[in-house]
């Protein structure tokens, strides 16, 4: 860094934790908490005026999400690094980061040595990824592909299958008959879904679905 400190933007959707996360980052001598952002918009905005080293980014975010930012930002030719901080722990979410350019993924509940540690890695060009996550990791870099994760995103087991079905198609009523659930049972997992990825409808929940890999599941015959 030539001397000089480490320029942070950081972005969360939730601002206590946003403000925890400043915190933690300006406790550090050589870090300098340059921009924050609460939404992918604003995301993209505050990089373009600020020009970061690192970007530190959440997934979820009320009008978008991290891999859709991560994505343009690498579009517009951002220099910088960007770590994933983010409560989802699933192997598709891992790999779409990574994907999508991405030089780390932590999880929420990292203490404030691991994140700072994290971000001095990705800045000098290494690849960091949560101990929880590492193994994974390995596979990804590896190419190879293990048995398809149950659990996307933070969702449950079952909000998984459903979300794949209406990305499969499925109305309401045809995922009832698949599942052998009630109606009121269906329209339940669909409330939590849209809650958990931070969406509004069913079209938002697809696309948000498809950015973070679920498509590929798709040709899974458990899925059809």
């Amino acid at each position: 860094m030539n001397g000089r400190p480490m320029r942070v933007v950081a972005v969360d959707d939730h601002p206590v934790f946003l403000r925890g996360i400043v915190s933690c980052l300006e406790d550090a001598p050589d870090v300098e908490v340059c921009g924050t952002a609460t939404s992918a918009a604003d995301a993209l905005a505050t990089v373009a005026a600020t020009t970061p080293d690192v970007v530190l980014l959440d997934l979820n975010l009320g009008d978008g999400n991290g891999i859709g930012v991560t994505r343009s930002l690498r579009a517009d030719g951002f220099p910088g690094a960007v770590l994933v901080l983010t409560m989802y722990e699933d192997e598709l979410a891992l790999r779409a980061a990574f994907e999508a350019g991405a030089r780390g993924y932590l999880l929420k509940g990292a203490d404030q040595d691991e994140i700072l540690g994290a971000l001095r890695t990705v800045v000098a060009g290494g690849l960091v990824v949560g101990a929880q996550l590492a193994d994974r990791l390995a596979d990804l870099l590896s190419g190879a592909r293990g048995d398809t994760p149950r659990h996307v995103a933070g969702l449950s087991e079952r909000e998984t299958e459903v979300l794949s079905l209406i990305v499969a198609g499925r109305t309401n009523a045809e995922i009832t008959r698949e599942l052998v659930v009630s109606a009121k049972t269906v329209r339940n997992h669909i409330t939590n879904i849209f809650a958990k990825l931070g969406v509004t409808d069913r079209e938002q929940a697809v696309e948000r679905a498809r950015e973070l890999g679920l498509e590929r599941r798709l040709g899974d015959p458990r899925w059809q």
